[in-house]
């Protein structure tokens, strides 16, 4: 249980620290970004609160790449000291010394998903809204075609369609927006262009608009009419559009079950957030597989100028098993595969890969 004990500290203290290294070299890195976007529009505190807003978005993406990081460094650590060999001396196997740094990373996956996604979610939300505000024509956060973002709505009397240049993370804001307006028949009715409408209950609210009556007894422009603020009815919902355009990483994974479920009660296809759920259950057994590969090549004691090979080759079994995950993720979300396979299989897959090649290099 004390060596238990030690192996469970050592590998939380290095993944801390590697943790914080990578904190602070992102932090940096998306500083000097800000700096050279909004340099001359914002003080240094603001880019920095925009810095700091940004980065856990970042960290929880590389989340598997510290882990591994962390595996490669522990043990590279315990078989240059020679512990390790001691460890297999005192008639302790390799599987049994994984199992402390395996306990640390299930709690540090819960952790992950449990908090840290929701911390993410709002996070990610508030960066765009400050970004939002400083950026003036910037690019598009989510484009969906050349010609930008579509939308329709309508009822028995008349149909709209909606495009925008630009949309936040959720689909609920849009910015450089037209809507067109057309009878039961399709004839055209009204075009109206705003800077911005945001989707509010039962109706898009619009600044700066300008509205056309498309009457062909009427020139449109003489009869053009603008507005500081306009309000037009509207058939959407937050969560018709998010289904349809948005990010599920916008919504906390406490919130996502519910979602989903009001999504097909509505008879709208949940398949992309399905697949961002099973995804973010599976992260644990995720990170149990990056432990497991980072250890399996380094926890033999350390001879020769083989080291180096050994954890280049770690490193890069484990962006293939990144890049595998995030294959299967895009396989379930066009309904190739099932969820819960797209997310599940890639991480037991590595898992008992690896733990057959511990047994075998350790018992042969």
């Amino acid at each position: 249980m004390i060596l238990h004990r030690y192996f469970a500290r050592r590998f939380a203290w290095t993944f801390a620290a590697t943790l914080l290294g990578f904190f602070t070299l992102m932090l940096l890195i998306d500083l000097v970004e800000q700096v050279r976007r909004f340099g001359s529009d914002a003080t240094f505190g603001t880019l920095l609160q925009l810095s700091l807003l940004n980065l856990p978005a970042g960290l929880y993406r590389i989340l598997p790449l510290i882990m591994v990081l962390s595996t490669i460094a522990m043990f590279l650590g315990l078989a240059r000291s020679s512990e390790m060999v001691v460890t297999r001396a005192a008639g302790r196997s390799a599987l049994k010394a994984l199992v402390a740094p395996l306990f640390v990373t299930v709690l540090i996956g819960a952790l992950a998903v449990a908090v840290f996604n929701p911390i993410v979610a709002a996070t990610s939300k508030a960066f765009e809204l400050q970004e939002a505000s400083l950026r003036s024509g910037g690019p598009s956060i989510l484009s969906i075609s050349d010609n930008g973002l579509w939308l329709r709505q309508g009822n028995d009397l008349s149909q709209t369609v909606i495009r925008a240049a630009r949309t936040n993370l959720d689909g609920t804001r849009l910015e450089d927006v037209t809507f067109l307006t057309f009878t039961p028949d399709g004839g055209p009715t009204r075009r109206i262009e705003a800077a911005t409408a945001t989707l509010s209950d039962g109706a898009w609210d619009l600044t700066e608009a300008k509205a056309w009556p498309l009457d062909r007894s009427r020139v449109a422009e003489a009869w053009a009419t603008t507005h500081p603020t306009l309000r037009i009815p509207s058939t959407l919902t937050a969560d018709e559009i998010r289904d349809s355009f948005g990010d599920p990483s916008a919504i906390p994974i406490w919130d996502l079950p519910a979602f989903i479920d009001r999504l097909e009660v509505a008879g709208f296809s949940a398949t992309r957030h399905a697949v961002w759920l099973q995804m973010e259950l599976a992260l644990p057994a995720f990170l149990m597989a990056m432990v497991l590969v980072g250890s399996a090549f380094t926890m033999r004691h350390q001879r020769g100028g083989k080291t180096g090979v050994m954890v280049l080759t770690a490193i890069l079994i484990c962006f293939a098993l990144f890049f595998l995950r995030n294959f299967a993720q895009i396989l379930g979300e066009n309904g190739q595969i099932p969820p819960v396979l797209a997310a599940w299989g890639p991480p037991v897959a590595a898992i008992g890969a690896a733990l057959g090649l511990l047994l075998h290099l350790e018992d042969g």
